[in-house]
């Protein structure tokens, strides 16, 4: 199964590197892109999982009904994605099911941040995908962490997947750095090995963010935008011609429980 999933915020990255954006424009870039995805998705019939921060979808609920309306999966992505505290973790749970009317049972922190795993399961989480099995310098250092899925407590952890050898991660970022041969490769070697595919993006990558004002690095601009679209259609529809089946987290959870 092809776990795709996308964290759906307001696009607050060039504040990282001391750029600047109004947060209109932030909540703005991000339902563009959102727009794309889901475009993409419906195109290939493909389904996948929305972790949303509460901010973005109070701003966006006409995209999120849109979602929900297309079999896609709500999860959640906490309150804001720049300040968190504890008490976010069930807040924006509940804030989310009360909004849309649906049942969110599934986490995943802003930046893959640590959290405590006990809180998480007393917030109601059924699962939790907030791990980068790999080592990143200055942002991950998860190399004794399983890379496949285990059981927290009550709590399904789902890491990010990573390739079978030397753990070369398979998020955003290798996606858009990556030659895709050597993507699809990557990709093709983890579905082999583990049987699943978990892969995570942003909306913000589908739209139009090579802004002086915002300072981004080159890395996180290149292949963005309509170049973004076009090799993330390529991409699903190559998944889709070598019959690889996609689902949300809550399909995935149910296949994998005992």
């Amino acid at each position: 199964m092809v776990l795709l999933s996308f964290d759906i915020e307001e696009f607050d990255m060039p504040l990282e590197y001391k750029g600047e954006i109004p947060f209109e424009k932030q909540i703005s870039i991000s339902q563009t892109g959102l727009e794309r995805i889901l475009d993409i998705l419906k195109k290939h019939s493909a389904k996948a999982t929305f972790f949303s921060t509460v901010i973005f979808a109070e701003n966006s609920k006409h995209l999120i009904e849109r979602l929900l309306n297309e079999g896609h999966e709500l999860a959640s992505h906490t309150w804001f994605h720049s300040e968190f505290e504890e008490k976010h973790l069930k807040e924006s749970r509940e804030k989310l099911e009360e909004l849309f009317s649906t049942k969110v049972t599934g986490l995943r922190m802003p930046r893959m941040m640590p959290v405590n795993e006990k809180e998480v399961e007393k917030a109601g989480y059924s699962y939790n995908s907030s791990i980068n099995p790999t080592f990143l310098p200055g942002r991950y250092n998860n190399l004794k962490v399983s890379r496949t899925y285990f059981k927290e407590g009550n709590v399904t952890q789902i890491p990010a997947s990573v390739s079978p050898n030397f753990r070369v991660p398979l998020f955003w970022l290798s996606f858009h750095n990556f030659p895709l041969s050597i993507y699809k490769k990557l990709t093709s070697d983890v579905l082999k090995k583990d049987k699943y595919l978990n892969i995570y993006f942003h909306p913000w990558e589908f739209a139009e963010i090579k802004d002086e004002a915002f300072k981004l690095p080159g890395f996180t601009v290149k292949n963005s935008g309509k170049d973004m679209v076009e090799r993330f259609d390529s991409f699903v529809g190559w998944l889709k011609s070598k019959g690889h089946v996609f689902g949300t987290f809550q399909e995935f959870q149910k296949q994998i429980q005992p």
